[in-house]
This record gives C-alpha cells, sequence and structure tokens, in this order.
C-alpha cells in the first residue's frame, strides 16, 4: 500500500509534490466513511482507499501519474537498459532545474513493514539513492548511495553486502552509473530488493483512454472462465445491455504471407422477433458495434478485479473519459467498500459529481493547479481551514474556492474576427 509518492523537477513538477495517502486526522460528515474509506495500520496511521486527483487541463495531473509510472520502470529496468534514466524530463521553463536531477520517493508497507525508498538522478547517472524501513519502533538506514559509493546495513541489507564490491570494477556492465543498486542487488538475490521490486511491478497503472495494451490484456483475461463471467456481469451491472461477453479465435495473414492467431471479443444481447417476443440472443463485434464507454468497461474490468483481489495499487488516468457520471460514482463505492480490504484506487479527473462528502473525505481530494511559472502543485481539500465537513464541495470548486480550475477567455471573440 502507498503512504506517499514525492517527486521535484519532472516535467510541470519544478518543487517537491507529495501525493499523500496516509489519512488526516478530521471527522467526515458521513461518520462512516471513517469505517469504509481507511484501511488502518497502527494507532497512529491509517491509509486512504481512494484518491481523486482534479484540476484544469495541462494543469499536472497527468504529471503525477506519469512520475510515478517513470519511477516503476526505472525501478524494474535500470540494469537490463541502459537508457531508461533518458526517460526522464526535468522542468524545462527555469534555468535553475533544467540540468538538475529528478527526485522521487515512495513511501509503501510491505508485509507489515513501511519502507521508504527513492533516489536522485541525472538522465545519465544516478546521483544518490536510499531506502529505509521501519522493522521496529524507528526507522534505519538498509542502504544509502551517493553516487558510486555505497553505504549498507548488514543487520538490515546482508544481500546488498555481497554486491557492493561490484561498484569498485569500473568495467563491471551490470553495477553501472546509470543503474539503480536495488535493482543490481534485485538481478542476483531472492531476498528483499526482489521482493520489493516485485511489489512495485504490481502496480497497475493505466489511461482512461482505449490504448492497444488494454485491448490486448482485456482479450487474454477472457480467456479464463472465472474472470470473464466477472467482465461478463460488470458489463451487465452497467446497464450496457450485454448479457455475456465471449473471444473467438481466427487467423489473420500479414502482408508477407505468414499467418498470426488473432481474437475478436463477442458481445451477446437479448434478441427479439417482429412482435417484440425473446428469440435468440444476438452476438456483436465488440471493438465494431459497442459504444466507447462500453470498450472502456470492458477494457480496465480485468484491472479492477485483479487489484481488489490482490489488494494492490490500481491508478487510472482520465479516469472518467467516456463514463456516466453515475457509473463513475459505483466504481469509487466499489474501492470504498468495507470488503476492500487493502487495495488502493487513484484516479485523475473532471467529474465533480464525486466531489461529494457522502463518497469521499477532505484527504481523498486532492488539487492541482499551476502558478505563474508553469509549475504544478498540489494540495487537499484537507488543507483547507473552515470547509465545513457538510459543504457543497463540487459547488464551491466549481465557483473558485478551491481554485485548480480553468480561468477561460471570452471565445465569442473567435466569432468576431
Amino acid at each position: 500500500m502507498i503512504v506517499d509518492f514525492s517527486v521535484q523537477n519532472f516535467h510541470s513538477i519544478k518543487v517537491l509534490e507529495t501525493l499523500a495517502m496516509n489519512a488526516a486526522n478530521l471527522v467526515s460528515r458521513n461518520n462512516q466513511l471513517e469505517a469504509t474509506n481507511l484501511i488502518p495500520f497502527s494507532k497512529k496511521l491509517s491509509l486512504l482507499k481512494t484518491k481523486a486527483i482534479y484540476g484544469a487541463n495541462a494543469s499536472g495531473k497527468s504529471t503525477m501519474i506519469k512520475a510515478l509510472s517513470r519511477f516503476i520502470n526505472i525501478v524494474v529496468n535500470s540494469v537490463k537498459d541502459e537508457s531508461v534514466l533518458s526517460s526522464l524530463d526535468s522542468f524545462r521553463l527555469s534555468n535553475e532545474t533544467r540540468f538538475a536531477p529528478t527526485y522521487f520517493q515512495l513511501a509503501f508497507i510491505h508485509k507489515n513493514i513501511l519502507y521508504r525508498y527513492g533516489f536522485e538522478s541525472l538522465m545519465d547517472e544516478v546521483r544518490s539513492e536510499w531506502l529505509y524501513g521501519t522493522p521496529g519502533k524507528k526507522e534505519v538506514p538498509f542502504f544509502t548511495r551517493e553516487g558510486q559509493e555505497i553505504k549498507i546495513n548488514e543487520n538490515q541489507f546482508q544481500e546488498g553486502a555481497k554486491v557492493v564490491d561490484l561498484y569498485k570494477d569500473a568495467e563491471n556492465d551490470i553495477a553501472r552509473k546509470n543503474s539503480l543498486f536495488l535493482s543490481v542487488v534485485r538481478s542476483f538475490n531472492q531476498g528483499l530488493a526482489r521482493e520489493i521490486i516485485d511489489y512495485l511491478s504490481g502496480y497497475i497503472i493505466i489511461s482512461g483512454l482505449s490504448d492497444i495494451y488494454m485491448h490486448l490484456s482485456a482479450e487474454e483475461y477472457i480467456g479464463d472462465d472465472d474472470t470473464r463471467r466477472k467482465m461478463a456481469e460488470m458489463l451487465k451491472l452497467a446497464d450496457t445491455g450485454i448479457e455475456d461477453v465471449t473471444r473467438e479465435e481466427y487467423e489473420k495473414e500479414n502482408s508477407d504471407g505468414t499467418k498470426e492467431k488473432r481474437y475478436r471479443v463477442l458481445t451477446k444481447h437479448k434478441g427479439f422477433d417482429k412482435d417484440g417476443n425473446m428469440s435468440k440472443p444476438v452476438s456483436l463485434h465488440m471493438y465494431i458495434m459497442e459504444s466507447e464507454g462500453t470498450k472502456k468497461m470492458f477494457e480496465i474490468s480485468p484491472a479492477i478485479f485483479q487489484s481488489l483481489e490482490q489488494g494492490s495499487v490500481l491508478i487510472i488516468d482520465e479516469f472518467d473519459a467516456r463514463f456516466h457520471p453515475l457509473l463513475s460514482r459505483k466504481i469509487v463505492e466499489l474501492f470504498n467498500s468495507p470488503s476492500n480490504l487493502a487495495a488502493q484506487f487513484i484516479f485523475a479527473t473532471h467529474d465533480t459529481n464525486l466531489l461529494s462528502p457522502q463518497l469521499l473525505r477532505r484527504d481523498q481530494i486532492c488539487f492541482v493547479e499551476k502558478d505563474k511559472q508553469g509549475a504544478s502543485h498540489f494540495y487537499s481539500l484537507a488543507d483547507f481551514k473552515g470547509v465545513r465537513n457538510d459543504a457543497s464541495y463540487e459547488k464551491d470548486y466549481i465557483a473558485g474556492r478551491y481554485g485548480a480550475i480553468p480561468f477561460l477567455g471570452d471565445f465569442q471573440t473567435l466569432l468576431e474576427k
């Protein structure tokens, strides 16, 4: 579970910004939210099950999600892909940050231990790296790194001590200046480094807009009968008119004459005769006949099931795109339900229907806006003083009380030119 994620000097984020999933000390209008929307960890720490990110177009909502995705990609692939750091892009609108390192840090809970892992990096080298944990009452370092100098706490990270000597060999092609120490240790061991990277690999980060990866992934999941039934049930509950969903195999001939196996997804609907009576079910081609909203529901449903069943983190950008507001709300309620014991759902949205004190606590609502220098800043509704727990969050947001809305010009002037 995520406690918080921090990033600095990445795309539109200039100074250190944090997406916090730890619950604030507040009381909601709907006192049931304290029981349904939180995951208790200790007497002092509870985590949020869901987090909504609001802001104008181009404010930086997607940037935070992109930063977490980039962070995970670098951790997972820095050993095998020497160019992975080149995906970093600093805040370019300031001479101060253009050539400065990017900073990432993730605080998370794994096997009931609170960890804090992060690194600072340029596009060609890791400047610093660290892993801290709280196996007892106090936080202790597992390892720290400055350049190629690494200090190990052998009591906590003995597996790392066996790998440090690689960094003394300037010609080593694994322990490079552009690879993370945690990733190097993971490539040699089955211990904590592997556990952490496998844990991070379990994060599901997807776009709310259809893409080929989501399409192919959903086609694979539908091959499992249990998952197929769940996907069909979700489509049915979403009032799509679909009774069932299946796939059929076919061969596609390529331009060079070779053939490859492909699938087409079919949806089954109730059929009717000329008198309006029930007849044989009708099968439709999902990606030809169904609506864009239905396709999206089909594509993201495996991610929803996987997150809830495995207690993992699901992050969706443009969550509300192509969804009716009532459907978006039902999905958020699913993650905030008492039956969800560990899964977390983070999403970027413009759907103000979700800004309800009956659905979300104030600390579950995050805003982002850019300053005059083009830098994105993140803040929570819980940061505002004097906001009553029975306030109309939606009405006040649209009125500009919390910021993070666009300042639009007079579009009528376009017709006058």
